[in-house]
């Protein structure tokens, strides 16, 4: 067998809240897989809250996705290929196939996005199989040299002809540090005494002082306005008093109307404009399929960046974005390396701005998440929540790459990550 699949369980030091639920535990799937003559990694944290929103329970839908990432695990074969150029069938082509075989036996059928999830620890050690054969980081491998078609071949598009990932990439030398994000989620305090006392911050002030953020997610209803409005009216103020440089809004898909964000936008630039000019994107207010939001987004654009997040699932949905308004995208690596790259490079070409957004990635998860954003380049770093959610998680990666799974003076420390593929660095990763 080619494959072999693991489900590590870690259970969060806090609950977190996607939307309409609060999760307290995360199951990760890790992958060794034999390609191209050597042995790849991939991790995906299988985040069922954000994959696969909705009432069914959690342990039935996290259930589902660990049977898939099984069903697929059976199902694989071995490329001859560049690995972008068999993800990009394997993409098209064979997951849907696969998808609706495994659903046929399913009561409620797996969506696209968990899907998407549950291929991509697959499609993350393809990867890092194929840069450990050439002796290549991952970057490095996605050009002429190495790839049999160009870009046009992938988006089917003249456009991109003669194009290929590296031409989108950050070019050398690369930084060796990124800004970091911290998520404020629905149910973090901002102030406030310690209650649980087990020697990591328990307060937005806590964090901001111990880690010095200057970058700041803010996770809002989507449903209460009223809310939404006094949580950014509340965070913004600490960032003013705490000199953080910039805040990100993110409604979770929630919103139907428009005239919901550019209400509480225009508000906030009126009753505090210091906190305003700090809001750099708007992220995802509308629902996830693209085809039940509003067909043109362009007024909340207009007023600040509007970054697609969950809708994004290829790079065909950031075409159709960009088509009503949107001209921003989140690339997420759970959504397959493959799919992040070619959303990546699609948005690039027309003048999309990008960020790299946490699934709170922790142990194997975080590498391949942090080295996107360095390797694509972003409006500002990149999003890290593990150290908030499971400090303890990465000890054993962290004793390697310390700096990556701590989050000090504001951002994420790159520096020891080197060797090909996606540059683990770990002798003993089991």
């Amino acid at each position: 067998m080619n494959c072999q699949l693991s489900f590590l369980p870690v259970r969060m030091r806090l609950p977190l809240k996607f939307g309409s639920q609060t999760v307290d535990s995360i199951v990760f799937a890790r992958v060794r897989r034999q390609a191209y003559g050597r042995t790849g990694w991939g991790e995906t944290p299988l985040s069922v809250g954000w994959g696969w929103p909705g009432p069914l329970p959690f342990a039935l839908r996290e259930d589902a996705m660990k049977r898939f990432c099984v069903f697929l695990s059976q199902r694989l074969d071995d490329p001859a290929e560049h690995p972008l150029e068999y993800g990009k069938v394997f993409l098209d082509e064979r997951l849907p196939l696969l998808r609706a075989e495994f659903n046929r036996n399913e009561p409620y059928p797996l969506p696209l996005l968990a899907a998407l999830i549950c291929a991509s620890p697959f499609d993350i050690a393809l990867h890092d199989a194929f840069g450990k054969s050439l002796g290549l980081p991952v970057n490095q491998t996605c050009n002429a040299a190495f790839m049999k078609h160009d870009l046009a071949w992938f988006y089917s598009d003249s456009r991109f002809a003669d194009r290929f990932p590296e031409d989108y990439f950050a070019k050398a030398p690369l930084p060796t540090t990124l800004p970091v994000w911290h998520l404020v989620g629905g149910k973090d305090r901002l102030d406030g005494e310690n209650q649980l006392n087990d020697g990591y911050p328990e307060t937005l002030r806590e964090w901001i002082q111990r880690d010095g953020l200057k970058c700041l997610k803010v996770k809002l209803t989507g449903t209460d306005s009223a809310w939404d409005l006094e949580r950014l009216l509340a965070v913004g103020r600490m960032a003013v008093e705490m000199d953080v440089e910039a805040l990100s809004a993110d409604f979770n898909c929630q919103v139907r109307d428009p005239e919901y964000v550019t209400a509480i936008l225009d508000t906030l630039r009126a009753r505090t404009p210091q906190v305003f000019a700090r809001l750099i994107y708007v992220e995802q207010p509308f629902p996830m399929e693209l085809e039940e939001g509003p067909q043109d987004v362009r007024d909340v654009s207009a007023r600040c960046p509007l970054f697609m997040d969950e809708s994004a699932h290829d790079w065909r949905q950031v075409r159709r974005g960009w088509e009503r308004g949107w001209n921003g995208v989140a690339l997420k690596v759970c959504k397959t390396w493959t799919g992040a790259v070619l959303s990546g490079c699609w948005a690039r070409e027309h003048h999309m701005q990008l960020m790299v957004q946490d699934l709170t990635n922790a142990m194997l998860a975080t590498i391949p998440h942090i080295l996107l954003a360095q390797w694509f380049g972003t409006i500002k770093g990149v999003e890290c929540n593990a150290p908030q959610f499971y400090p303890t998680a990465s000890q054993k990666e962290a004793a390697t790459h310390p700096w990556l799974y701590e989050r000090r003076h504001g951002v994420v420390d790159l520096s020891t990550l080197h060797g090909p593929g996606f540059q683990w660095a770990m002798k003993d990763i089991q």
